[in-house]
Formats: structure tokens, sequence, C-alpha cells
């Protein structure tokens, strides 16, 4: 795994983060953890404190396990942010971030085919930035050697996400050769 390991991470929204009040005032500070990156021990706790709230849903309870994870993982606690991941699949099995932020994970810990067929599985699901899962996508093919794959996904990622300027940085690494063909 290269360094410029994924640090693209997706915190999920929860439903009682928009309201911001009891019951899901510690899930929506959970969320503000993880998309701002606050310090990680303030964020565990508050994402601990959220997940001990009986009144989340199951989509709110994976959505809050997603954003722990994501504290976890840019805390380099890589193994408790995949149990997190995990956990988030078993309460809301379709939550494409879950397995976007658990690929991107497994691809920081070097572990591309399983990144490649959660993300597969992942963009199926429809996450809310699918640029992300492709751009991730792209760089376990890349560590893999399957190039073409990757300058693919990297251009489905620019695609998608045109403001974003990494995939156009990883795309102008590549040269496209054209190749005469049967058919000329």
């Amino acid at each position: 795994m290269s360094i410029r390991a994924v640090t693209v991470a997706l915190a999920v929204a929860t439903a009682s983060s928009a309201g911001a009040a009891p019951p899901g005032l510690y899930a929506g500070a959970c969320y503000a953890a993880a998309e701002h990156g606050w310090p990680v021990r303030e964020s565990l706790m508050v994402c601990t404190l959220a997940l001990r709230d009986r009144g989340l849903s199951l989509r709110d309870r994976g959505a809050t396990l997603v954003n722990r994870g994501i504290v976890q993982y840019r805390a380099r606690q890589t193994a408790a942010a995949i149990a997190d991941y995990d956990k988030a699949l078993e309460v809301a099995p379709g939550l494409a971030e879950a397995r976007v932020n658990k690929a991107i994970a497994l691809v920081g810990a070097g572990r591309d085919r399983e990144a490649i067929d959660l993300l597969s599985a992942a963009i199926a699901d429809g996450p809310a930035e699918p640029e992300v899962a492709y751009y991730t996508r792209a760089m376990a093919n890349e560590d893999l050697g399957a190039l073409r794959a990757a300058y693919d996904d990297y251009t489905r990622a620019a695609a998608l996400a045109p403001e974003w300027s990494e995939p156009a940085a990883q795309l102008r690494r590549f040269t496209v050769i054209r190749r005469p063909t049967a058919l000329g």
C-alpha cells in the first residue's frame, strides 16, 4: 500500500442529527466529530455515548458505528474501525457507507482484494458519495497491478466529482497508448 493511503472517509449523517435534539443528541455530535475531525479522545467518548442511546433506530445505530469507525481509523486503530464497520453492517445491512469505509480501512491495511469486492458491492448499493468508492477501488486495483481497472475507476471518480482534484491528479500519472485493432 502506497503512502497515499486513503484518508477520505465518509461520515454518515443520522436522521436524528438533523434535529440535534435528544434522543439523537450524541449521534449528531458523533457525526460532527467524524465529519470535522474532532480530537480522538472526545470523539470516541461522544460516539460511545451515542451508541448507548436505546432510542436510536437501527439505521442511526449503524451510521453512528460508521462514524465511530471513521474516528478510530483516523487514530490508526484499524482493527477497531473494521470491527465497528462490521457491527454497522450487522445492524444496517444496506448501509453502503459502512462498506465503503471498511474498504478504505482494508486498503490501508494492504487487503486490496477484499476491498475491491466490498467496494463493488457498495457501489451497487448506491453510496452517498460514489466517487469515494470508485477512487478507493482505483487505488486497490492499482496496488494489485490492474492498471486498466484503476484508470477506469479514477476516470469515473473524476467524472462524478469534477471539483475534487485528487482523481484528476491520479489520472495525470497515466499514459494512454492507443493500439491499432483488427478493425483498424
